[in-house]
């Protein structure tokens, strides 16, 4: 999404296609397959992985063997805390005064494996009362690469796994270091169990156990008024629980409801099977339904219910315009449990709050046959009832679903590398306008996928309105746009950048935002140069990694940081390594996390595995933590 209008009209096809071909490869139509071809098909043969877990005694159950630690007391099994698994642990500080213990060992990350995962079980316990200030901190590090650091503002009542993607030190021989710090008062305990370090012979890395509902498969049918403001009919869900323990809930998000009241709701959920529905929350997006048999680790199970959605007036990402309705984030979907719980993060109209897994959707609309229905995914239309079109639409490995409807004009085109284009324009949009827009989006489509990998969803749909307040708005496969060539590339970008590189977009928005503006610029010709050179922080809270609670707060900035400033950093970033080096990062980041979900913590180690430049004073400069 952009969150500042750009009303200007769209240059000439001529012109973007002239920038964009500076930009581009000689041949897009040669882009590296997403992970699901085979890479013997495009790439020299790897070495050969042998899966395996290269963390020596990581449980710790042969005491303190294979690990170098600063007090002979870290590896423990006395009392006072207790282990994840066995009778053994890592206990670092909880001594109540300034206090430093360190606990590392040397481990080699096996070449030619699709993936590595770094996974261990922290307990954080603590004498500090603070909910604002981090005294007491634990850093987690690979090589000269901080993947996380925790404080006792994260204590916890039991353990928490954490999850990071190192696959980026394939073939290296690294020191995994775990650092607990104390200030000169009140105790903070760092507990660590179970600290293993698994390969695997694939190109996708294995899905994030402590990440479920898993592989969710929706299946919809909905039946239009007149006018396409008022749907209604049945959605089921059908998932895997992926993590560990027992799954004994699930959460719907009912994201347009922010666009109501909760008496009067434009999303109604009823009549639900496979479990009963709680209280509505966050606002009434929220809506728990307790599992009628609590799920056991790898086991599936189907929730339905009865779906009414009722779209307001106003030209928004849910709402309509006149006669032109635009559907987005209606259908409810699965919140996502991680290391940090149930995510049920309110919704932001500042940008976005959406996290959600890679799902298969098939949709079924039925509508009068005088609106045409984009949607996202692949659509087929057929004769329905009199005077009605029965609309199926399937998408796979999206992370939402989005539909419009009303009496577009519609264009259609291929672009070089093959993806079928279309665009509908509302009736105040000329047909050159809408036109530009069709070379914009075959142009743009295929300049990111030369960058970053073959396109996946099978066709795009566009849809422009120039009275769009928000300037543009991305779901997989379909796009709201004003007429603007830079709008609608970076809208095109978002496919792959929270499309198939997903992310937690309410507490990392610079992990889709700043990425695909970046993308925009290489796209559109633009080098980034100097553009860091203006950058001015208004305050030391401010970061390029602050999340939308942040932003919320101050929104007057969220643009200017998380769009310039953020792509700003990659452009330095790119000046750092070096182009081709930059552009091998991202293609193989976005290759890595094909349909998975990025974190700050796995850029930042991709990054670093990619030069030999120290990067730890770069993200410092550029305020990137996580």
């Amino acid at each position: 999404m952009r969150p500042t209008p750009r009303k200007a009209l769209a240059a000439s096809a001529l012109a973007l296609a002239t920038a964009a071909a500076l930009a581009l490869p000689a041949t897009p139509a040669s882009a590296a397959p997403p992970a699901t071809v085979p890479a013997a098909a495009t790439a020299p043969l790897a070495e050969a992985c042998t899966p395996s877990q290269v963390v020596a005694n990581g449980g710790f159950e042969s005491g303190a063997a294979s690990w170098t630690q600063s007090s002979t007391t870290l590896v423990t099994n006395r009392t006072g805390q207790s282990a994840h698994g066995g009778g053994y642990y890592a206990w670092l500080d909880g001594t109540g005064g300034t206090h430093t213990d360190t606990l590392s060992q040397s481990v080699t990350v096996p070449a030619g494996c699709g993936s590595a995962t770094l996974t261990f079980w922290l307990h954080i316990d603590t004498a500090e009362t603070t909910s604002s200030t981090a005294y007491d901190k634990l850093t987690a590090k690979i090589g000269s690469t901080t993947l996380a650091t925790y404080s006792n503002l994260d204590k916890n009542t039991g353990y928490t796994q954490k999850s990071f993607d190192v696959s980026a030190f394939a073939g290296q021989t690294v020191t995994l270091a775990f650092t607990g710090t104390e200030d000169s008062s009140l105790q903070s305990s760092f507990v660590l169990d179970d600290i293993a370090l698994n390969t695997a012979d694939s190109t996708t890395p294995p899905a994030d156990s402590t990440r479920t509902p898993a592989a969710p498969s929706y299946t919809v049918s909905l039946s239009s008024n007149t006018a396409g403001t008022v749907w209604t009919g049945h959605e089921s869900a059908t998932f895997t629980n992926a993590s560990a323990t027992a799954l004994g809930e699930v959460y719907l998000r009912l994201w347009d409801n922010y666009h109501g009241t909760c008496s009067s709701m434009p999303i109604v959920v009823s009549n639900v099977t496979g479990g009963t529905a709680g209280a509505l929350s966050v606002g009434c997006t929220a809506l728990p339904i307790t599992l009628a048999t609590p799920l056991a680790p790898g086991q599936s199970a189907t929730i339905g219910f009865d779906l009414g959605i009722t779209v307001p007036s106003g030209a928004d990402r849910f709402g309509h315009d006149g006669s032109f309705s635009f559907i987005g984030n209606a259908l409810p979907v699965l919140a996502v449990k991680d290391g940090a719980g149930w995510h049920l993060d309110p919704y932001t109209n500042n940008g976005e709050s959406f996290y959600s897994l890679a799902a298969d959707f098939k949709v079924t609309l039925d509508h009068p046959t005088s609106l045409l229905v984009p949607a996202t995914g692949t659509s087929v239309d057929a004769a329905g009832s009199s005077g009605r079109t029965v609309t199926t639409a399937t998408a796979t490995k999206v992370r939402d679903f989005a539909w419009a409807a009303g009496p577009f004009s519609k264009i259609s085109g291929t672009s070089t590398a093959g993806t079928p284009v279309n665009v509908y324009s509302v009736s105040a949009i000329g047909s050159s306008d809408a036109q530009s827009m069709l070379s914009t989006a075959k142009t743009a489509v295929d300049a990111h996928a030369a960058r970053f990998g073959a396109y996946p969803y099978g066709e795009l749909d566009a849809v422009i309105d120039n009275n769009f307040w928000f300037g543009g708005m991305e779901y997989p496969g379909f796009v709201l746009d004003l007429v603007s060539t830079t709008a609608l590339t970076h809208e095109i970008g978002h496919q792959w950048w929270y499309g198939i590189v997903g992310d937690d977009e309410y507490n990392n928005p610079w992990l889709d935002e700043s990425f695909t503006d970046y993308a925009t610029d290489l796209a559109l010709g633009k080098t980034g140069t100097g553009c860091w050179n203006s950058v001015s922080w208004a305050s030391a809270a401010e970061k390029i990694t602050n999340s939308m609670a942040y932003w919320d707060s101050h929104s007057s900035r969220y643009s200017t940081v998380v769009y310039g400033y953020g792509k700003c950093a990659l452009h330095d970033l790119r000046r750092l390594i070096g182009d081709t080096a930059m552009a091998k990062l991202l293609k193989d980041y976005a290759t890595a996390h094909w349909y998975g979900v990025s974190t700050t913590a796995e850029f930042k180690a991709a990054a670093q595995a990619a030069t030999t430049t120290d990067l730890t004073s770069f993200w410092s400069t550029h305020r990137i933590e996580g």
